[in-house]
């Protein structure tokens, strides 16, 4: 299959690649700059702009592109910035697959499972209401702006992704060098739940979604048993065999992160209801063989 990603440069998109590259299939990257070489297509998501012709004969388009959640403060402007990557940006890459002459057969738009908010103990699965704040809010208008795909009658659907579990790259990335460092403990009281899943678990799942007809709409990315960050802290320790005792206090961490803290100590508890329900079987279902898993060559 011809297939376009755009965020070909990132975590998932370069894996992602990599995976339907191995498998034979040709792929199409999506660039803001002017291509460089025959498997790019220039995009401007700023300008509202796409190069179809260079879409054309393509049968599924990923859009996983989007300024990091975590990556900086949360100003005004920053937030901003958060908004215009996503919707724009989905809205943009819709509104071009739509006027194709022969549209893909599948969109898959990455989304979070920021939809929920702060679930506390209480888990959540894709027939959970929204949450409430500023990420809720952000991840309902980025997956409305795929309206124009679903419209054209193109199979759209949102990957609901947790917390990736990757040696580098997204904010575990960040994670494992204090661990290793033995610098490693829990965040606030640790008693929130944190929804992860494997690098592995997320380029299968993503494929899975492009392949299987009868998924659509939002589908959570998460391991089926979400853990505390309590737990997940034990296990960096356990299979990094390094000490957990530091603890970084809620008022410490409002001050570095300032409102993005609020996330980080919140809670949430999302399942993979459709994705399971759907036949996918996770190969690092577990917190221990992910962390292992992340850490191979």
């Amino acid at each position: 299959m011809r297939i376009a990603v755009t965020g070909a440069s990132g975590l998932i998109g370069s894996h992602l690649i990599e995976s339907l590259s191995a498998d034979g299939h040709e792929i199409r990257r999506l660039v803001r700059r002017p291509p460089e070489r025959v498997d790019e297509v220039r995009w401007d998501p700023a300008a509202g702009t796409v190069d179809t012709a260079g879409l054309a004969g393509t049968e599924v388009v990923v859009h996983l592109a989007g300024a990091g959640i975590g990556d900086r403060r949360w100003t005004a402007a920053r937030k901003k910035e958060l908004v215009d990557s996503r919707v724009r940006g989905t809205d943009v890459i819709a509104r071009a697959v739509a006027s194709l002459d022969t549209p893909p057969k599948v969109l898959v738009c990455g989304s979070a499972i920021g939809f929920y908010g702060d679930t506390g103990d209480s888990a959540a699965d894709e027939d959970s209401p929204a949450g409430e704040g500023f990420l809720p809010e952000l991840v309902e208008e980025w997956e409305a702006a795929g309206e124009r795909a679903r419209e054209a009658g193109i199979r759209t659907v949102h990957a609901r992704t947790g917390l990736v579990v990757a040696s580098s790259g997204g904010a575990w990335g960040r994670l494992f060098p204090i661990f290793k460092a033995g610098l490693g403990g829990r965040l606030g009281s640790g008693r929130q739940y944190w929804s992860f899943i494997a690098l592995h678990d997320e380029i299968a799942a993503l494929r899975h979604l492009i392949d299987t007809e009868e998924l659509s709409g939002p589908v959570n990315l998460t391991a089926p048993e979400p853990l505390t960050n309590r737990e997940v802290t034990a296990a960096m320790g356990r299979v990094l065999h390094r000490p957990t005792l530091a603890t970084v206090p809620a008022p410490v961490l409002r001050i570095a992160l300032g409102e993005f803290a609020g996330d980080v100590l919140g809670s949430q508890r999302v399942r993979p209801k459709r994705l399971l329900g759907s036949g996918f079987r996770f190969t690092y279902p577990g917190i221990d063989e992910a962390i292992e898993a992340a850490l191979r060559p």
